[in-house]
């Protein structure tokens, strides 16, 4: 399981054009009837959740052959408010699959809905065009930096410490998104299982400041079915997890 990397811990998340990845649910194409729901609560058979030493909740369901696991940190709306002009929430997912035949994994119709905010609902960043937008936003920067230098070269040395920085951050997101991020798979007795992580923007005007506690719910669908996570952060007002030192 791996950490969150220091870009996203800090606060200078790149501006990104990502609203179009940003998508109300819309009903089933065609006519479809919806997939049965596969939603975990408390309690119910195949349902578990732990607060994690890393610092993380962890929500597990099982139905049949597939498992999902959500695991979110604690702290992660107040990094989310640390992130500048395209703050985005974060969360590992694991699917696991002990069938004798396939399941095909599938990540562009992952959603999470924003419960207290008009149920607003977001589909998952694709990490590919995500590095795309960011390589495009640093590049910008980087002639904006050098055409502020021109203008003001007193302040050269200054300007290029932030670009330097900047260019660093990017370095790890765009590393992290190429070892980290959840890809589309097939599983089967021989690949049994696969994890990574997917980011949701939270950019929309029907989305304002947090509340002291937030009501989300992660929708994945497998296997004909939809499983849906609800889930609370924190999940209990005032819940907080020591986080044991590596």
């Amino acid at each position: 399981m791996c950490a969150i990397p220091r870009f996203v811990r800090t606060a200078w998340l790149l501006p990104l054009v990502l609203v179009a990845c940003s998508v109300w649910a819309a009903p089933p194409a065609g006519g479809k009837a919806p997939l049965p729901a596969v939603r975990w609560a408390e309690g119910n058979p195949g349902c578990t959740f732990e607060r994690g030493e890393d610092g993380k909740y962890r929500y597990g369901v099982w139905s049949g052959d597939v498992g999902v696991t959500l695991a979110i940190d604690s702290q992660e709306l107040q990094k989310v408010h640390r992130r500048g002009s395209e703050p985005m929430v974060g969360v590992l997912l694991t699917v696991r699959y002990r069938g004798t035949d396939s399941l095909n994994l599938k990540t562009d119709h992952v959603s999470l809905e924003f419960v207290k905010h008009y149920h607003v609902i977001h589909i998952a960043l694709d990490p590919e065009e995500l590095a795309t937008t960011l390589q495009s936003s640093a590049d910008s920067f980087s002639d904006e930096t050098e055409h502020e230098i021109s203008k003001h070269p007193e302040k050269k040395e200054e300007k290029e410490a932030v670009l330097q920085a900047y260019q660093k951050d990017l370095t790890e997101m765009l590393e992290f998104l190429s070892n980290h991020s959840l890809r589309p798979a097939k599983l089967d007795t021989g690949t049994p299982e696969a994890s990574g992580w997917l980011f949701f923007s939270t950019r929309s005007k029907w989305i304002g400041e947090w509340r002291k506690q937030e009501d989300l719910v992660l929708r994945i669908p497998l296997n004909n079915q939809l499983f849906e996570i609800p889930f609370s952060l924190p999940p209990t007002e005032g819940d907080l997890i020591l986080r044991k030192r590596p």
